[in-house]
């Protein structure tokens, strides 16, 4: 009787390991059909001349061995060309095979000529994900991240995660033909009799950018101060320059900047209807003046060249966090501080 017992019981252990073994081959060959299958996803704003998609997610991929990294796909341009290089930095640094997620893609690649394989939101949705929080800098416990299945969360724009591979970020980041054209086509209209123009690019973030650095960092956004001295710079280096002014508050822009000289030109309508093409424009001049927000941060960072950013506009407070000049700026831009007398603390006259 009791052999028949051990038995019986050794028969469900079998049973059970055997079922246990079938679903796990099963979900292995589940990823494996997703992955390895060819598929499109369509471009969801392309906005070139009203052509038809540039490019699809047609690609055949092989999931590793090793496994599946990849990153959340938030915010807007800036946020996820920062999503994306770091991704891309941590997964070569640990020798892992990384994938962007869909959002992600239809977000740049219509601008942009990626290479990351795309990883189907069906897989996406069934991988039970370690999570992986990035901070803003690089730092040696990013280098040996461990798990098979990673998502990395947060808005990581640190240069601090890709400066070692800063030549393959531009190589991602490279525009299509026919927006690169585009760009190079609407600055030559802008050279005018110029021979030896120099294209600045202006990028002024104003609009929601107010209410939040003040709550969140208690501090100012570009005043006409800065964009004066930052302007004053370049006209005083170069004969020839022309600034290129981006904005989604045009009509502060035209009020506060000074164009009388001929060399200043407003793009767009400053209500950012065409966030690419400010975008491209922004990254196919020389130099760059920047105030605030990623959008900026990374046409400057693309443009090259010398870059002029707005510093010390934060004040200490009980509830604003000190803000991370050091990780988001490259130590090659150039620095002009804000004007903080708006919010400096009134001192009461004595009596």
């Amino acid at each position: 009787m009791g052999v028949l017992v051990s038995y019986n019981k050794l028969r469900r252990i079998i049973t059970i390991a055997l079922i246990t073994f079938s679903v796990l081959g099963l979900w292995r060959i589940y990823i494996n059909y997703y992955l390895t299958s060819q598929w499109t996803t369509p471009c969801l704003n392309c906005f070139i001349h009203d052509k038809a998609p540039m490019t699809t997610a047609s690609s055949t991929v092989n999931v590793s061995a090793d496994g599946i990294w990849t990153i959340n796909s938030l915010g807007r341009l800036g946020n996820q060309m920062g999503e994306y290089a770091t991704l891309l930095a941590l997964a070569k640094m640990n020798g892992r095979q990384a994938y962007i997620l869909a959002k992600m893609y239809n977000i740049l690649a219509p601008l942009f000529k990626i290479t990351l394989p795309v990883l189907p939101d069906a897989v996406d949705k069934n991988i039970k994900w370690r999570t992986y929080h990035v901070s803003s800098r690089m730092s040696d416990e990013y280098k040996h991240i461990e798990g098979q299945y990673v998502k990395f969360t947060g808005y990581p724009a640190s240069y601090t995660f890709f400066f070692d591979i800063k030549d393959e970020i531009h190589n991602e980041f490279m525009f299509h033909n026919a927006i690169r054209e585009e760009a190079y086509g609407s600055l030559l209209k802008l050279k005018g009799q110029r021979q030896n123009a120099t294209y600045i690019g202006v990028h002024i973030r104003r609009g929601d950018y107010a209410a939040y650095m003040s709550r969140r960092w208690n501090g100012v956004i570009a005043g006409k101060g800065y964009v004066e001295k930052a302007i004053g710079y370049f006209r005083k280096k170069y004969p020839e320059p022309v600034f290129v002014v981006v904005s989604n508050d045009m009509q502060w822009c035209k009020k506060n900047i000074d164009a009388s000289r001929g060399d200043v030109y407003f793009s767009g309508d400053g209500i950012e209807s065409s966030p690419e093409r400010d975008f491209a424009l922004l990254c196919h001049c020389n130099h760059s003046i920047m105030t605030l927000g990623t959008f900026g941060i990374w046409s400057s960072y693309l443009a090259g060249g010398e870059t002029i950013y707005l510093t010390n506009f934060s004040l200490p407070g009980p509830d604003a966090k000190p803000f991370p000049y050091d990780r988001l700026y490259r130590p090659d831009w150039i620095g002009f501080p804000a004007d903080l007398s708006p919010i400096l603390p009134t001192i009461p006259s004595s009596v």
